[in-house]
């Protein structure tokens, strides 16, 4: 889970890696360094901490070069120290690296009896000695990195440079993201599109086992046996202004208020009004195929797995499709039931997380269809699926999941209606109107969006709690969950989601007049009883926030902290419930004074086990 970036061309590198390294913090920040050539040696340096340390120590220094890699760190094996930071290098060869190397220990102690000293903890040393090892034996260093690559187990995205060969760099992929970026006379490497998107917008995808030669010439590409390959060009959507923060104190705090726009991009031109119908053409499936759906499986990890949790409700009760939902940890390791009569939908924000994509190849393994729900085009998991729905978000940067979590939402919505209608589920009337509601959804969450005072409020009320919870009924429950998982991501407040009719199987012994229950309340069926869950929370003294649709008087008289949404259908009211809970969450880092878009142990995208 560390970000990578490499560059060769015509201006100094040692800006261009810094740079890149800053748009790559949010994969983590615990380390991070450069290597580069000066007097045809490599030079290194790194330190602990951020990049702005590492930028510190260097900058007074007049550095220039040409050609250089660099790598910003989230640990693994080995603390964050400077000994453990990346680059690391053996004799004349230089490595970063993304991932986990399964087997370094006992790769290690065989380098050891041969006579290697090991200056790290870090399982990525094992391969810096092993290149240098062929190296010196007189190999190129693509055919000294092709040979270790046979002794490693694991995953890795790698940028190796060596001083045997200074005008090249060596790109390797291996279930770790690694693109190249495409310029005029200069070329990059990079864990993902914002390190090099002020400079390009053109990149190509490396896949798994791929080995790429950067000169200053061009790339060329190679299969794991060696056989030249001819990759394609493709082109990055996403603006540089779209990468940034916008005149916003947070990147998180720019990504919730874009939500509106990510809606109305993941929705346009997919579906129609006139006929109640949705783009079946963006599912790479046909209304035969959806007929014949005997049950489908969503597997996710994290916020990605709560949009799973409120996708079951949708497809089950909209498209009366069984689900069964996954976390894709647990998924890949246990024998699902898979038959070839069952859709698997992966959901994944950056289409690089290591236990969704071990999920999706798993499925795949079993003769299932795979649809990817992703928002990066190009990424892994979207080259490796059947079919891919894009949700078009744009670069989410924030470590702390937003405008993902909402248009997957949307995604799942709109895939629940074109099932049901392929299926008879619902006529075109009723599909018009789901349709409808979600056309005037990104209007709506603008509406909820201006909510922004009354949260600020309640974030003074309760910012010094040390516990909460957070309650929720049907496709509530999930948006209960991934409100209480804002909170103790960004704020570090221990918080809690449950389905609130399961408060009297135990929770309610956590309740006293200091701890704050915050409660979704939705127009819908189970309205009574989850105001009936607010009585028992008032009776035991606790401190009741309400989150409800407006228009609903019954509250009022229950709570003085309240919040209203606008009024909407019951599955879109999950969404419009997702906004003002993460405002809450920001608002309360924001006064606890903690560091809101890289908040402590966590990466952006987990693409290690």
């Amino acid at each position: 889970m560390c970000g990578i970036v490499g560059y060769i061309g015509k201006h100094n590198a040692i800006p261009v890696l810094i740079e890149g390294l800053k748009k790559l913090e949010y994969r983590g920040y615990d380390s991070a360094g450069i290597a580069f050539f000066r007097n045809k040696r490599i030079e290194v340096k790194r330190c602990a901490g951020k990049i702005k340390e590492l930028e510190n120590s260097i900058k007074d220094k007049n550095l220039h070069a040409l050609v250089g890699i660099g790598h910003t760190r989230w640990a693994t094996h080995g603390r964050p120290s400077e000994e453990n930071a990346h680059p690391h290098k053996v004799g004349g060869v230089v490595v970063v690296h993304n991932g986990i190397i399964e087997n370094y220990l006992d790769l290690k102690n065989r380098l050891k009896k041969k006579g290697h000293v090991f200056t790290s903890d870090t399982d990525t040393e094992v391969i810096c000695h092993l290149i240098s090892s062929y190296v010196q034996k007189g190999l190129d260093i693509k055919t000294a990195t092709n040979k270790a690559l046979k002794h490693l187990k694991g995953s890795y995205a790698l940028g190796i440079i060596s001083e045997a060969e200074p005008d090249r760099i060596i790109a390797v992929k291996k279930d770790s993201s690694l693109i190249i970026g495409l310029g005029d006379s200069e070329f990059f490497i990079a864990s993902d599109i914002p390190a090099f998107l002020s400079h390009t917008r053109e990149m190509m995808s490396l896949d798994n086992g791929e080995t790429a030669v950067i000169t200053h010439n061009g790339v060329s590409v190679s299969d794991p046996r060696g056989r030249a390959l001819k990759k394609k060009r493709e082109k990055i959507s996403w603006s540089n202004a779209m990468a940034e923060k916008g005149g916003y104190k947070h990147f998180m705090l720019k990504e919730i208020y874009e939500q509106p726009r990510a809606i109305s991009d993941t929705i346009r031109e997919r579906f129609s009004l006139d006929n109640g119908g949705v783009n079946l053409k963006e599912f790479s499936t046909t209304t035969g195929q959806l007929k014949k759906l005997k049950k489908v499986f969503l597997v996710a990890c994290g916020t990605s797995w709560h949009a799973a949790l409120a996708g079951k409700y949708m497809l089950e009760d909209i498209a009366g499709i069984p689900c069964e939902v996954d976390i894709a940890s647990e998924f890949r390791y246990r024998n699902p039931l898979i038959t070839r009569d069952c859709l698997v939908v992966v959901i994944t924000q950056s289409g690089e997380t290591a236990d969704t994509l071990g999920a999706q190849r798993e499925a795949k393994k079993r003769g299932a269809k795979v649809l990817s729900i992703c928002n990066v085009v190009g990424s892994t998991s979207s080259r490796e699926a059947d079919s891919v729905f894009y949700t078009h978000s744009g670069p989410e940067i924030g470590v702390a999941s937003t405008k993902a979590f909402v248009t997957q939402l949307v995604a799942l919505y709109l895939f629940s209606v074109a099932a049901a209608k392929a299926r008879g589920a619902i006529d075109a009337g009723s599909a018009r109107a789901l349709l409808n509601d979600l056309l005037l959804l990104p209007e709506k969450v603008e509406t909820t969006l201006k909510l922004r005072d009354p949260i600020v409020k309640l974030a003074k009320r309760f910012f010094q709690v040390k516990d909460f919870l957070y309650m929720g009924r049907g496709i509530n429950y999930p948006i209960a969950l991934e409100g209480a998982l804002k909170l103790k991501e960004i704020s570090y407040i221990h918080a809690e989601g449950y389905p609130a009719g399961e408060m009297k199987h135990g929770p309610l012994a956590l309740i006293d007049d200091e701890m704050p229950v915050l409660v979704l309340v939705s127009r819908d069926k189970i309205h009574k009883k989850i105001l009936s869950n607010i009585e028992e929370i008032r009776s035991r003294e606790g401190k009741v926030i309400a989150l409800a649709v407006k228009g609903d008087k019954s509250i009022a008289s229950l709570t003085p902290y309240t919040v209203f949404i606008p009024p909407t259908n019951q599955y879109l009211t999950a969404v419009l419930f997702s906004v003002p809970l993460q405002l809450l969450a920001y608002h309360m880092a924001v006064l606890r004074g903690c560091d809101i878009d890289q908040p402590r142990n966590l990466a952006k995208s987990v693409t290690v086990e």
